[in-house]
């Protein structure tokens, strides 16, 4: 665990959440204490649906629906028991002004929580509880996320790069001086103010292996941008921070990611948000960012050969066709579903370092240059 630095924010955020969860606790005290099973209602949050009509109002940040938890129903006892046990903890994370993960968090009561899982529902069941994104309840991701505040390990906490400086908390990260130096993601992206920056666009890429080569290749001293990568499917802090960046800085932001089904639903994830943390998509979710590549189409335009196509396997092929019935790419982005259906059609997908088989720089001098400057972004 870790404690930091609070401003008068999180003072008075962790002051209402404190009031908030002895509320809660006293009302189910009150209720055993009154012979009476307490009931907890818990709202479902969804941001999609398979509905044909656009008329849904998935992403709205609207609850769906309900839980109805009550000791009455052998079933609600083991969620019931694993949220106060979470919650508890989360109180004592709150009073002592300390971070911890939610992989420390599972640790404390393995034998209950059973499995990681199980500990990350009930931080969700939370958070709609108390009304709040999970940050204020002072946990943080398992792994990359917590070690990046150490700052411990740099190497492996490549995130950001660019034209760029700000302050997380006390902490200066100049970037501007240096843009091609990598530096972490603040986890605590409440506490980062003072943003001050001379990039003209923000390029959000899903591999770090993609980073690299971008740093390699000095992408921006020679573009004046931010590049920023989630390292697969992003986290909290990185959705956060690059929210953040986009609405203060009103920059444009494009995303590159593998032309398969995983880099599409990873595309999908920093747009609309995702399906586990609905009911936070509006903090999360940048509807700003534009798809950059790699499409399907891009193969025959930058004429990458068959070798380097991978045929979709029947798990691919499972996955796209649940996304394609997902009601916003229909509502707000038809031209990416275009793009999805000629993937599924074509039964290909190729990785973005396939654009290096006409030369190892061909992604930074070539592929980028002419999607940005020539706008062939969707």
């Amino acid at each position: 665990m870790e404690g930091k630095w609070m401003s008068s924010q999180s003072q008075s955020t962790n002051f209402h959440l404190l009031a908030k969860i002895k509320e809660f606790t006293r009302s189910i005290v009150t209720d055993l204490s009154n012979g009476q099973s307490p009931v907890i209602l818990i709202h479902r949050f969804r941001n999609h649906c398979t509905s044909p009509n656009s008329n849904c109002f998935c992403g709205f940040n609207l609850p769906c629906g309900k839980d109805v938890l009550t000791l009455c129903r052998e079933s609600h006892v083991h969620r019931i028991d694993v949220m106060l046990r979470v919650l508890l903890i989360v109180q004592k994370l709150l009073q002592e002004n300390r971070h911890c993960s939610k992989r420390d968090i599972y640790y404390m009561h393995p034998s209950v929580f059973s499995d990681q899982s199980v500990v990350d529902h009930a931080i969700n069941d939370i958070c709609v509880l108390m009304q709040c994104s999970r940050h204020n309840l002072n946990v943080v991701s398992a792994g990359k996320g917590y070690s990046m505040r150490l700052y411990s390990i740099l190497e492996k906490a490549i995130c950001f790069m660019g034209w760029i400086r700000f302050f997380e908390g006390k902490r200066l990260f100049d970037c501007i001086s240096s843009p091609n130096k990598v530096h972490p993601i603040p986890v605590h992206v409440e506490e980062v103010k003072d943003i001050i920056s001379v990039a003209h666009y923000i390029l959000v890429v899903e591999k770090e292996s993609v980073f690299e080569r971008l740093a390699n290749d000095q992408f921006c001293s020679a573009n004046h941008c931010i590049v920023i990568t989630g390292r697969g499917y992003p986290d909290i802090p990185t959705r956060r921070f690059l929210r953040l960046l986009v609405e203060d800085l009103h920059l444009p932001a494009y995303c590159l990611v593998d032309c398969d089904p995983y880099g599409f639903d990873i595309l999908t994830t920093y747009r609309f948000g995702s399906m586990q943390m609905a009911y936070d998509t509006k903090h999360l979710r940048v509807p700003e960012i534009q798809w950059l590549g790699a499409y399907p189409s891009d193969a025959e335009r930058y004429f990458i050969p068959k070798q380097c196509l991978l045929s979709l396997t029947a798990e691919d092929k499972r996955k796209l066709e649940a996304m394609l019935l997902r009601c916003y790419l229909q509502r707000d982005v038809p031209q990416w579903r275009l793009e999805l259906k000629m993937m599924l059609e074509k039964g290909v997908k190729f990785e973005i370092e396939a654009l290096s088989v006409h030369a190892l720089s061909f992604l930074s001098m070539s592929y980028l240059p002419s999607k940005i400057q020539g706008k062939m972004i969707i």
